[in-house]
């Protein structure tokens, strides 16, 4: 009977749920999601190394599958990335919405507390003299008990002040992390949609290797005779977001110029505005800037470049807001107004300069003297955000400021992650599919301007 109740147990134990037998700590979870993610991005950062050799190398049927398999995949760790980072942030929202609970807690009891010592305060207060004349207590005992109320009631004064400190403290936090969520969120809404584009380009592949047999020197033929005239190149359209398309030879024309007044390749200006395009296509609409648009920040510096250009503000479209933020970027180069401003000419009367003053004050107006944009053109007119020249030129403007006229490729790279990123999370694993989209296009690109200038 007895060996019979072992065998029992020892069975239950090994069907007992692993996490009733080994539960995991917090501490050892948060340490296990930090290391796997950490290896994820060492992989991440393994396939980028691989896809940058390989563009080195000769273009063969091996080196452009490689390249694709190295970015399929590195597209899937990047998402399996901005999961677990997901998962860590989740569980640091719900350690912050259990201390925020206890403070409310015990906040409620100190209110309680301070309640209670007012209302005996405030009897004391009304004790008259006659009353504490036929009362047995004495004077001194009275005084003492009042001492004793207004130091306690102090003391808990002070006490609620810290703790409501504590608790909007941690309010904060809980919504910067919800933020940061949401970032998170969205990158990984705009990687999958970078994960479809590069399963097409997959799907490209698997029709090469059909037709090739895997034979080199037939994909050489493949690639000669797919390749268009110039003729072709010119005319095909050039889409752009928020403003429909143009011929290619006209949006090269434009990337041309701008490109030689300030240094960037042309192609990759053109992938810059490819990528913004595909990633945004459907986010652009009119009449809703001041639903999306940053109230303080962005809304003033809009009306004022709308009644500078001579546009509806209304009627033009600019990008709704993202889960993490606020939205209001405006034409194909998708500059936010503040950004605009920098190289469009607007100048804040607290600062003499494109910037606000404290706590997004002052007014706004606009300088001509100042428009980067309209005097490297030579317009005659105040720069506009929805026009296809003047986007051309902020958007090579902003990649020059940003490195890209250093040429390279990891330079051009950079420069196109600080302008969806910002300087600070340039070099984030998490932002590096649109790095790779930009540099995707620019390749793609370059060949067509090739034929063009061959």
């Amino acid at each position: 009977m007895e060996r019979t109740t072992s065998v029992i147990l020892m069975i239950l134990l090994i069907l007992m749920p692993s996490a009733a037998v080994f539960a995991e700590t917090k501490e050892e979870r948060r340490a296990r999601l930090e290391a796997e993610l950490q290896v994820v991005e060492r992989q991440i950062l393994q396939q980028q190394v691989l896809v940058e050799d390989k563009r080195e190398e000769r273009q063969s049927l091996e080196r452009d599958v490689a390249i694709l398999d190295a970015q399929i995949e590195k597209a899937q760790l990047g998402i399996q990335a901005r999961s677990l980072a997901i998962e860590q942030l989740s569980d640091q929202i719900g350690e912050k919405e259990v201390v925020i609970d206890i403070l409310g807690e015990r906040l409620e009891k100190q209110r309680q507390s301070l309640a209670e010592l007012v209302r005996k305060t405030n009897e004391v207060d009304d004790f008259s003299l006659i009353e504490i004349l036929l009362s047995n207590q004495s004077f001194s005992d009275f005084f003492n008990d009042m001492e004793s109320f207004q130091s306690l009631k102090a003391s808990l004064n002070d006490s609620l002040v810290v703790l409501q400190d504590i608790k909007t403290d941690t309010e904060t936090q809980r919504l910067a992390l919800e933020t940061k969520q949401a970032t998170e969120e969205e990158l990984r809404q705009l990687q999958e949609l970078e994960k479809q584009e590069i399963e097409v380009r997959e799907a490209e592949k698997e029709r090469i290797l059909n037709v090739t047999k895997g034979e080199e020197d037939v994909y050489q033929e493949l690639l000669v005779a797919q390749q268009k005239t110039a003729a072709q190149i010119r005319l095909q359209l050039f889409e752009l977001r928020d403003t429909g398309a143009i011929p290619f030879g006209e949006a090269y024309q434009l990337a041309k110029n701008a490109g030689a007044l300030t240094g960037v390749r042309p192609a990759l200006i053109m992938g810059i505005l490819t990528q913004e395009t595909k990633l945004g296509e459907n986010l652009g609409v009119p009449g809703v800037w001041s639903t999306y648009m940053h109230p303080e920040r962005e809304q003033p510096i809009f009306s004022v470049i709308a009644d500078s250009v001579g546009f509806d503000a209304n009627a033009v479209p600019v990008s709704r807001a993202p889960g993490y933020g606020w939205g209001g970027a405006m034409g194909p180069s998708q500059f936010i107004p503040s950004t605009w401003a920098i190289y469009g000419g607007y100048v804040n009367s607290l600062t003499g300069q494109a910037k606000w003053g404290s706590g997004y004050t002052g007014t706004w107006s606009y300088d001509a003297s100042r428009d980067v944009i309209r005097n490297m053109l030579g317009k005659g007119s105040p720069s506009d955000p929805y026009r296809a020249q003047d986007a051309f030129m902020a958007t090579a403007l902003l990649m020059r400021d940003n490195g890209a006229d250093g040429g390279t490729y990891y330079a051009e790279r950079l420069a196109a992650l600080r302008y969806f990123a910002g300087w600070g999370n340039a070099e984030n694993p998490s932002y590096a599919f649109y790095g790779d989209g930009v540099m995707g296009h620019t390749e793609r690109i370059q060949q067509e301007i090739n034929i063009l200038e061959s």
